[in-house]
């Protein structure tokens, strides 16, 4: 086990910090049957079968493709993957679980000993993966109260066999902050890769967080605390910072910390004692009798591991070296993969540094700011690469201004050319000088001070006189071509 120093500027005592991520896989169908996996906006009980509702005598057959994404993770993670593991019983009784366990992998897991680079605080950060096992979902159970004004509690079954890995990663992170840096590392990695969604809101990516305090000197040493109900990144920080206070102010009064699970309650912003901490006895792991030993050839990890993509760290500092961005920038274009593929495809394999500066900046200013304002999925762009081409070879060719084509953007239509929208909606270029000497006098005869100021020597004044003139062309306007009209009207006697 690794275990940072703090950098917490309380001095005397330190944080130490693991994650256990549960990550629903991309899969059509169930864990252990032929069920479909999308269950989202379906009826309760509805996407349900004798396995995965627990009926006595049915028997679960193991989804391949689940299995390959859990190699494919584990690959991305740098993971050894063991050529034999197994599947196991993990025993307790709760009504979302209809069989009364849950089929897991305890001792011998798909994927072990990797490491995930993440970056915080402008540091690079390692910390260690100590395995990543395949499982199934559990149900849902919903708490509503019915027409008579009772609390009740519904079971949705709809969720129960859905393909789910835990990646379970060492003490290593020393903070809140980093802890929330590295599950928006874990998640991009798993978009990237494709083999979950990371959808926090949906329950597709869900964190537990152990988390202990002790004194730098060894002399104290606190229990580690369980931590659940934390669904966004945000919601992790806040209760890893509530806990590592809690914990510091019960050591420092002499007290003990007591090993539990602890809820989230965001509405307070405070986490509650919820039970005490199992252990892996309490759970009476044994091995599947339904199903066999898995036996992963070299044949396969070689198979799946073609699949792997170029992962987002990597591709980042590419963006950086090959394309002249600033980090910043290749950050933002590399969060989603989708977005970086965008990029790649219009700037194409060796375009002019300029060329790729002007895409990144279109990307990372305009067509994200639209994806926010409509409120698309991180992974939907509002052009695609053919549109988006196209455009910026209308501004480079000057058939748009700047300004036309940041109107024209947000009323493109559904697979519409941005040249084709801006003749639709009158915005192509203006190269008629006469009509453009109509609208230089008119912004002359408008602004006599600003006439007045140029003339007297303050030459700057041209600025004003170029934005209001563009602005009667409706942006149509090259901007160099209204200075050149606008110097010729103003030097003549």
């Amino acid at each position: 086990m690794v275990v940072a120093t703090s950098r917490s500027t309380e001095v005397g005592f330190e944080t130490v910090i693991g994650l256990e991520v549960h990550a629903q896989l991309l899969t059509q169908s169930k864990m252990y049957c032929g069920c479909s996996a999308r269950y989202a906006d379906a009826p309760p009980n509805t996407h349900v079968c004798p396995v995965c509702l627990g009926l006595p005598g049915a028997l679960p057959v193991l989804n391949k493709a689940a299995l390959e994404f859990g190699i494919l993770t584990g690959l991305a993670l740098e993971c050894r993957i063991p050529a034999f593991n197994k599947l196991d019983r993990k025993n307790y009784v709760y009504p979302d679980l209809p069989k009364g366990y849950q089929i897991s992998q305890y001792d011998l897991p798909l994927c072990v000993d990797g490491v995930l680079e993440f970056r915080s605080g402008g540091d690079v950060r390692r910390a260690g993966i100590t395995r990543v096992h395949v499982e199934e979902d559990t149900g849902r159970l919903v708490h509503r109260v019915d027409e008579l004004g009772v609390e009740v509690s519904l079971v949705d079954l709809n969720r129960s066999g859905v393909p789910l890995m835990e990646i379970v990663g060492e003490p290593d992170l020393c903070s809140p902050e980093e802890a929330r840096d590295y599950l928006i590392a874990l998640r991009q990695t798993l978009r990237y890769i494709g083999s979950s969604t990371g959808n926090m809101e949906e329950g597709a990516f869900r964190c537990d967080a152990n988390v202990s305090t002790r004194s730098t000197d060894g002399s104290i040493l606190g229990a580690k605390v369980e931590i659940k109900n934390m669904n966004s990144f945000r919601a992790v920080e806040r209760a890893l910072r509530f806990e590592e206070r809690r914990q510091r102010d019960v050591l420092v009064a002499g007290g003990s910390v007591v090993q539990e699970t602890r809820g989230w309650i965001e509405d307070r912003g405070v986490t509650a004692a919820q039970r005490t901490k199992e252990q892996a006895h309490d759970y009476r792991y044994f091995p599947e009798p339904d199903l066999p030993p898995l036996e992963v050839t070299t044949k396969l990890v070689e198979a799946v591991g073609a699949r792997l993509p170029e992962l987002p760290g990597l591709r980042r500092e590419r963006f950086v070296l090959a394309y002249g961005l600033g980090a910043s920038e290749a950050s933002l274009l590399t969060a989603e993969r989708e977005v970086a593929d965008l990029f790649e495809e219009v700037v194409g394999p060796s375009p002019r540094p300029e060329e790729a500066r002007t895409a990144a900046n279109w990307i990372v200013n305009d067509l994200l700011g639209l994806q926010r304002q409509r409120g698309l999925p991180p992974d939907t762009l509002p052009l695609n690469s053919s549109q988006l081409r196209d455009l910026l070879n209308a501004v480079a060719a000057g058939e748009l201004t700047v300004r036309a084509a940041k109107e024209v953007l947000p009323q493109i239509e559904d697979d519409e050319l941005p040249r084709a929208a801006a003749a639709r909606l009158n915005l192509l270029s203006m190269d008629d000088d006469a009509a453009l000497r109509v609208a230089v006098a008119e912004t002359l005869g408008a602004f006599p001070a600003a006439v007045s100021d140029y003339r007297t020597g303050k030459t700057a004044a041209i600025g004003r006189l170029i934005g209001e003139t563009i602005k009667r062309t409706g942006g149509r306007a090259k901007p160099d071509q209204v200075r050149r009209l606008l110097e010729e009207a103003l030097t003549s006697p």
